[in-house]
């Protein structure tokens, strides 16, 4: 009887792996947080691009063209959501996930009140200029967006 042996090989993702080094968390964490910090002025033009991106959208005359301007508010909400996500804007967050839920809701067959679109682009701008200190006036900006998605859609409450 003929046994064959391997000689078998370690892979050398498997050598790496079993070798100590890296960083630690601690290090690790405070480099992502430096790498972080320099994008944070990036962030916020995105911000403010997008919200006034949203302001200029106008009421559509028709409702194929309503729908569409619907998506591109849907997006310009979702791309504040990422951009202001990464760097804890939690009030932002809040405010523009409250229009991508109304936006789903609204039924594709009848006209949008495109009221809430302006609403929602001049609470982000507020909350854009309030001052970190203001926590008692976000808290009444978000409340009121809440209280128009609990008004436009029936057992609305939002994603957040």
């Amino acid at each position: 009887m003929t046994v064959i042996t391997h000689n078998r090989r370690r892979s050398r993702l498997s050598t790496l792996i079993d070798q100590p080094g890296g960083v630690s968390a601690g290090v690790a964490l405070a480099q992502a947080k430096a790498n972080l910090a320099e994008m944070a002025d990036r962030s916020r033009a995105v911000i403010e691009e997008q919200v006034s991106a949203l302001a200029a959208l106008q009421p559509a005359a028709t409702l194929e063209e309503s729908n569409r301007l619907l998506d591109r508010a849907y997006d310009h909400s979702s791309a504040v959501i990422d951009a202001a996500g990464p760097f804890e804007l939690k009030d932002l967050c809040a405010a523009a996930a409250n229009l991508c839920d109304l936006i789903d809701a609204a039924p594709e067959d009848k006209p949008f009140d495109w009221r809430i679109v302006t609403v929602h682009a001049q609470a982000l701008r507020l909350l854009l200029t309030l001052p970190a200190e203001a926590a008692e006036a976000r808290t009444q900006v978000l409340a009121s967006l809440k209280d128009v998605l609990k008004a436009k859609v029936p057992g609305g409450q939002s994603a957040d």
